[in-house]
C-alpha cells in the first residue's frame, strides 16, 4: 500500500468539537481532572491530555490551549463531546468554573504541507496567534513527512488561505502520526500508556492527582504494562475504531483493538493504529476474525521502547 507523495492544504475538521472552561478556578479545576499540566500552560503552547475514569481508563483525549487568564479550550472527538461535558460538569461542584460546548464559536481546521509550515520552523505544540487576532495555529507533530497544524478560527468559519485538503487525507495523516484520538467506540478501553500517550506528551507524572492517577502511575513505575499501540496497514477499506484484532487462527480471544483507522488515499485498504498485546506483536494478525484481512506492521513515527519481556 502506498501513500500519495504530497498532502497540502486545509480542511474543516467537523469531526472535532470544543469544550470551553472559563472562570477564576478553570485552571485548577482542569488540573485536577486531566493527565497533563494545565496550570503551567501559557498562551504560546498547547498540550495533549486525557480525561480518565477512576480506573485509569480514558474517557476522552484532548488538545488543550489557554484563551487568556481564566479560559481554556479542549478539542476532542465530536461524537463524545456531550457525554464528556456532562461527566466533567459532575466534578465542578463549588469550583468557579463554567463548562460549555464552544463548537459553534470555535472553528477547527487541519493544515498540512506548505499551509502548515511556520517561518523558521516551529516546535510541535507551539501556538501562534494570527496577525489579525481572529484565531491561532497550533503546530502538530509531522506525519508522512508533511508538516501539520491545527488552525483555530474564532467566529469566522472561512478556511485559512490555503489549498483544499480532503478530510479523508487529513484522517490518514492523523492516524499515521501515531497519536490516538479517543472516540465514542473506544471510551473506557485504554489506560493512557496502552496507546503510548506518555510517549507523545499526553501524561505529566509530576503533576498532582486526577481521576485514575494511581492506576496510571502504577502502570508506569511497576513495569506491568503488557499492551502498546502500533501502526498497521490492512487490506480492508472499512477498518474502524473499536474493531477487534486477532492472532491468525485463534478466534477465541482478541489480542488487540483498533484505536483509529482511515482508508488509504491511494485506494486499496486502510491504515490502523492498533492497541495490541505485546506478546502478539510478532504473530500474524487479522482484522475482526482469526481468518479476517491480514495486518502488515508499519514503522512508528516516534521511538517506542519496549520491555525486555515483551514476548512473555
Amino acid at each position: 500500500m502506498t501513500s500519495p507523495p504530497a498532502f497540502d492544504g486545509a480542511c474543516r475538521l467537523d469531526d472535532l468539537g470544543v469544550i470551553r472552561a472559563r472562570g477564576v478556578d478553570a485552571a485548577t479545576f482542569l488540573q485536577g481532572q486531566l493527565t497533563n499540566d494545565v496550570v503551567g500552560l501559557d498562551d504560546s503552547r498547547a498540550r495533549l491530555a486525557a480525561f480518565c475514569s477512576s480506573k485509569g481508563r480514558m474517557q476522552a483525549s484532548f488538545i488543550v490551549w489557554r484563551n487568556g487568564a481564566e479560559e481554556f479550550a479542549l478539542a476532542c472527538s465530536r461524537d463524545l463531546l456531550a457525554p464528556t461535558l456532562k461527566r466533567l460538569a459532575m466534578f465542578v461542584l463549588r469550583a468557579k468554573c463554567k463548562l460549555d460546548d464552544a463548537s459553534g464559536d470555535i472553528m477547527l481546521w487541519g493544515l498540512a504541507g506548505h499551509a502548515a509550515a511556520a517561518p523558521g520552523g516551529a516546535d510541535r505544540w507551539q501556538r501562534e496567534q494570527s496577525t489579525d487576532s481572529t484565531g491561532s495555529t497550533i503546530r502538530l507533530p509531522d506525519s508522512e513527512g508533511r508538516s501539520r497544524a491545527l488552525h483555530i478560527g474564532i467566529g469566522d468559519p472561512a478556511p485559512p488561505a490555503a489549498g483544499s485538503l480532503s478530510l479523508a487525507d487529513w484522517r490518514w495523516l492523523d492516524v499515521s502520526s501515531g497519536i490516538v484520538t479517543i472516540v465514542a467506540a473506544t471510551v473506557d478501553r485504554f489506560v493512557p500508556q496502552m496507546v503510548n500517550f506518555e510517549h507523545v506528551g499526553g501524561v505529566d507524572f509530576q503533576k498532582g492527582c486526577y481521576p485514575g492517577q494511581e492506576v496510571v502511575a502504577r502502570s508506569q513505575y511497576r513495569g506491568t504494562l503488557k499492551r502498546r499501540a502500533f501502526l498497521f496497514d490492512v487490506d480492508a477499506r472499512d477498518a474502524a475504531a473499536g474493531d477487534d484484532v486477532y492472532a491468525e487462527g485463534q478466534p477465541a480471544e482478541p489480542v488487540g483493538t483498533v484505536a483509529n483507522a482511515a482508508p488509504s488515499p491511494s485506494g486499496g485498504g486502510s491504515r490502523a493504529l492498533v492497541e495490541l498485546r505485546l506478546a502478539a506483536l510478532d504473530a500474524p494478525l487479522r482484522l475482526r476474525a482469526g481468518d479476517g484481512p491480514p495486518l502488515v506492521k508499519r514503522p512508528m513515527p516516534y521511538d517506542l521502547p519496549l520491555p525486555a519481556d515483551a514476548d512473555a
